[in-house]
């Protein structure tokens, strides 16, 4: 039998702790950006030192960087690219990850050691596509979001280069992102790092001979989110989304939390090594699709990848957030032979409570909350400064960065 193809699993990293825990809870490779280029202009973002580190430490433990240069920008934003990519090749990153071709050019020239993957921002949804950017020196195209796990197969049975794929996480109103509705509203270009999220605010209809008197355009007196998407999950269609053949399947959500990307990346590492173990037999275990749920995130949808998105895959009531579950603290280090954890408060908490370990490599467990001191060792009850450290005393062995939390 030939053995299954183990698909890359490509996690966010908005900052330098972001990145650890994408790569502790199982990710083969984080993207993030630097402090210039990108299109997360109030994602974190790494300082020169912290791309440094994050090199480090991913390749330390066999894993990949790739940095996002994934702005579009005007000739007076091409300033310094060069340098920065001179600077991204003699700290080995794995892959630059670019959209603009005039970008893709500069670092063909610059460094053409380093790989190009190109971004889902240059809406590649043809296999003529693919292989116009496999001629210009692309190892990897990451495709537009609008395209079916149909289509996909179809482009990976034609062409010969790497391929990647969003799996879960926020969907753009727009063209697989490229929006002009932030800068038209607010002065934010979308396109040069600066989306301000327009598409999630409320609208109403308002009539030009009648200013000032709005008009519900659907659902009830509090206007409607229009163009306020669902988020991506594919996780109980995996074994389709493998299929496909791609090479890679990415999560998004840079500017998410600590507790998302530990979350959203376990549960997908779970997942495809249980169906490259054995396809035959691979069924959804309903505990990744409950850790799913218990971080920040919209409704899910599949977005494009079993049918034409309809306005099913919509949320026209709100755009808040749900969760099953509260993120408080996290571990910094364990003393095995007294029990008790070191623990930094990202939340409040306290004695008596029912928390729960979610752990990078250890069976999570759950214990209630029976003994905590501060930093002196003086007994308290309670927790409620920010990123307070406190010591608890754990019931099972923890390890460095399991996540504390407790039931919403």
């Amino acid at each position: 039998m030939t053995k299954q193809k183990r698909p890359e699993l490509l996690a966010p990293a908005g900052t330098l702790e972001k990145m650890k825990m994408a790569i502790l809870y199982g990710a083969d490779a984080v993207y993030l950006g630097g402090q210039a280029f990108g299109l997360r202009a109030l994602g974190g973002n790494f300082t020169d030192a912290e791309l440094r580190e994050a090199v480090a430490f991913a390749h330390a433990r066999g894993k990949k960087v790739y940095v996002t240069v994934n702005v579009y920008p005007h000739d007076g934003d091409m300033e310094g690219l060069p340098d920065y990519l001179r600077f991204l090749e003699r700290i080995h990153v794995d892959a630059l990850l670019v959209a603009d071709l005039g970008v893709f050019a500069v670092a063909r020239d610059v460094v053409s050691s380093l790989p190009i993957h190109v971004s889902t921002q240059a809406n590649t949804v043809n296999a003529a596509a693919v292989r116009a950017w496999k001629a210009l020196g692309a190892e990897r195209v990451v495709l537009a979001r609008e395209l079916s796990l149909q289509e996909i197969a179809a482009i990976r049975s034609s062409v010969e280069i790497e391929l990647e794929m969003f799996v879960h996480g926020a969907m753009c109103i727009s063209m697989s992102g490229r929006c002009l509705l932030s800068a038209y509203m607010t002065g934010r270009d979308a396109n040069r790092g600066a989306c301000a999220q327009s598409c999630r605010w409320r609208y109403a209809l308002m009539e030009e001979q009648r200013p000032g008197e709005y008009f519900p355009i659907e659902e009830d007196e509090h206007g409607t989110y229009m163009m306020n998407s669902k988020d991506l999950c594919l996780l109980p269609h995996l074994a389709d989304v493998i299929a496909t053949g791609v090479d890679s399947l990415k999560i998004e959500g840079r500017m998410k939390s600590v507790h998302y990307v530990a979350s959203v990346t376990k549960a997908y590492r779970a997942a495809i090594d249980a169906y490259v173990a054995d396809p035959g037999k691979f069924a959804i275990d309903p505990a990744w699709t409950a850790e799913l749920g218990k971080v920040s995130h919209r409704p899910y949808t599949t977005g494009f990848a079993l049918h034409r998105a309809t306005a099913d895959d919509q949320i026209y009531g709100s755009s808040s957030y749900e969760q099953t579950s509260d993120f408080i603290g996290l571990v910094r280090s364990y003393d095995a032979a007294t029990g008790w954890a070191t623990v930094e408060q990202r939340n409040h908490m306290r004695v008596g409570e029912t928390i729960e370990l979610f752990q990078p490599t250890l069976a999570g467990f759950r214990q209630t909350l029976g003994a905590m001191t501060d930093e002196e060792g003086a007994s308290i009850d309670r927790a409620p400064h920010p990123q307070q450290i406190v010591q608890i005393r754990m019931e099972q062995p923890v390890e460095p960065y399991a996540i504390v939390r407790r039931d919403v």
